[in-house]
């Protein structure tokens, strides 16, 4: 299914059979089934939780370029489901881990969508720092995190916390801990505040399988794992972004044709047809940055990812603000969809750290390509 880089094919739009007929499924499906009601019979029907989990561990043993594929989907319809949380950023951290008995205790329910696991990171300035984590590790955990995806309804909790050697994983069971549902401004993405309070956790720790005390760290710093988690999840964030941008502007100039001024459709007026032109050219490339950063071999993926991130968050933002325009007064109405995918386009585009921090991150990577990321 996959090549030996993980990817499928050459394609650097993505257009392979397999991921055709991956995305035709989904969209199928989600027209018969739109909204929350979705996730179980994606889970289900098509396996969409396990896509980017190796068949040793209960997943499909697929990868990015998969998962990207139906993010885009999940991305034009705005559809509210754990997949970028749970099956893609709380999976990430713990496959990367390196700790075999947590990936054979925790990914197989993640890949059937039967648990939701919510990875607790980021304080509340929001940002997804591999080296900072909101919460602290003295034997206990202590502290709280802010920006959890799907956090009010997660089954399990993987949270990263500062110790004395680095940076540790636990899992921990959301019943010890005081969670609480945010207001987010895209409410079709479900955010929860997570407090800590002397909070048990069992390490997730690196290496060896090991079983001699849960509340023991062995010192493994796992910094690297967030690491590998924040890029491949800002890789599935930009498709997902992408999926939106593309949905929007196949929109605007479907109503563009409808819309008349002037006794003819706007869509005849040259100055439209150019803004058009670049919005798409804007979708395109953005379309593009995705694709190579979810075929990118491991040691390039930070740079990609960067790049992506930047990117399709600046083509979303730009889109659905002339979508906004371009509709007219209709646009800012709370029926129209319009303001739902702006509100999307400046979520997201905060989630997983800013555009300006992934450029400033990316900077350091081409001056620096040896140093941390």
């Amino acid at each position: 299914m996959t090549g030996p880089d993980g990817g499928l094919g050459s394609d650097p739009d993505g257009g392979t059979e397999e991921l055709d007929a991956l995305r035709a499924a989904v969209r199928a499906l989600l027209t018969r089934t739109p909204g929350p009601d979705a996730w179980p019979r994606l889970c289900g029907e098509i396996g969409v939780a396990g896509l980017g989990i190796p068949e040793a561990y209960g997943g499909a043993g697929a990868g990015l370029p998969e998962v990207c594929a139906v993010l885009e989907e999940l991305g034009r319809t705005l559809t509210p489901c754990p997949m970028l949380g749970s099956s893609v950023l709380a999976a990430a951290a713990v496959l990367a881990s390196g700790d075999e008995a947590a990936k054979r205790r925790l990914l197989p329910g993640i890949a059937a969508g039967t648990t939701t696991a919510a990875l607790v990171w980021a304080g509340p300035q929001g940002h997804w720092d591999p080296t900072t984590p909101a919460c602290r590790w003295d034997g206990r955990l202590h502290g709280e995190a802010y920006y959890v995806l799907d956090g009010d309804d997660a089954g399990v909790f993987v949270v990263a916390a500062r110790t004395d050697h680095g940076v540790g994983l636990f899992e921990v069971d959301p019943a010890d801990t005081t969670r609480t549902a945010a207001t987010p401004m895209d409410a079709t993405r479900p955010l929860a505040t997570v407090q800590l309070d002397h909070c048990p956790g069992r390490p997730i720790r690196g290496g060896a399988d090991r079983n001699d005390g849960a509340d023991q760290n062995d010192g493994a710093d796992q910094s690297g794992a967030l690491v590998r988690a924040r890029d491949v999840g800002c890789v599935a964030l930009a498709a997902e972004q992408v999926g939106s941008a593309a949905y929007c502007l196949e929109q605007t100039v479907a109503y563009t044709k409808q819309r008349v001024q002037f006794g003819r459709p706007i869509a005849h007026f040259q100055a439209l047809q150019h803004r058009m032109a670049d919005l798409y050219v804007l979708v395109e490339t953005a379309r593009s940055a995705v694709w190579a950063a979810a075929r990118a071999e491991k040691q390039a993926l930070p740079l990609l990812a960067a790049v992506a991130k930047a990117h399709c968050s600046e083509a979303l933002s730009r889109v659905t603000a002339e979508m906004i325009q371009l509709h007219g007064g209709i646009a800012i109405t709370w029926e129209h969809e319009a303001h739902r995918y702006f509100k999307r386009a400046h979520g997201s585009a905060q989630l997983l750290g800013q555009p300006g921090e992934h450029l400033a991150r990316l900077e350091a990577l081409v001056l620096n390509p040896a140093g941390p990321s």
